[in-house]
């Protein structure tokens, strides 16, 4: 493997699809996705991935039945209690990113827990995107913007500033499972240059060896930024 991505984005996708193909309930699907994140979690840790942001659960996921949205919630709960310790102790910082506004207050005290407990930690940055959009994501920025008087001046650099994601790097990978094409409101922004791997895969069924796929594959892309290939070759002489 030549070079790690500083940063991994990942769209987690497919885990009712699933449980629907064993026949099984949807939920079983999102507790087995659980498992799929873990090892995912541990293996950028362990190959020196510094930032990996998953999309959990986005704005429109509120559509879904109540029955569903409220076992995520309470999975999400369960999960983040259960395995805070080992992630604080390989040295790993969460963050949760979106609109807390309707999160309910159980979990939300667990979130802000966690990342008081974590936020000196100097290993992997894990983000997890929570009643979160692209869309939404830009527009608290600008409301921001324009709340500080700063409307008048505004430029892309500017913009970037009043991300969530402000203080991190943009992902340079974004890996999507399931077999759609598409990323779906997430990091709209960030990922104008980075480079999008999609897999058939349900994400129950992605593993390290997928990740490292993944990677192997975006080692073979040609990152040019608006540049030629010439002169990226110039550069690295």
């Amino acid at each position: 493997m030549d070079q790690i991505p500083i940063h991994i984005g990942i769209i987690m996708d497919g885990n009712g699809r699933w449980a629907k193909k064993r026949f099984l309930p949807r939920v079983f699907g999102h507790v087995r996705g659980v498992s799929a994140l873990k090892k995912t979690i541990m293996h950028c840790n362990d190959i020196g991935v510094k930032h990996l942001t998953v999309f959990a659960f986005g704005r429109e996921n509120w559509q879904r039945p109540n029955s569903e949205v409220n076992f995520l919630m309470k999975l999400m709960l369960k999960k983040l209690n259960h395995e805070l310790s080992e992630l604080h102790a390989k040295n790993a910082r969460i963050r949760f990113i979106g609109d807390r506004s309707r999160l309910n207050k159980q979990l939300l005290d667990s979130i802000i827990y966690a990342e008081s407990q974590t936020q000196k930690n100097t290993g992997l940055q894990f983000n997890v995107c929570l009643d979160y959009s692209g869309q939404y994501d830009i527009v608290q920025a600008v409301n921001r913007i324009i709340k500080e008087g700063k409307h008048e001046q505004i430029n892309e650099e500017i913009l970037a500033g009043y991300l969530l994601t402000h203080d991190q790097p943009a992902p340079e990978l974004i890996i999507r499972t399931s077999g759609e094409c598409r990323l779906s409101n997430f990091m709209l922004w960030q990922s104008a240059y980075s480079e999008l791997y999609f897999t058939p895969l349900f994400w129950p069924e992605f593993s390290p060896q997928e990740l490292d796929k993944a990677i192997e594959w975006y080692n073979n892309r040609e990152r040019r930024f608006g540049q030629i290939s010439e002169q990226l070759k110039e550069a690295s002489c």
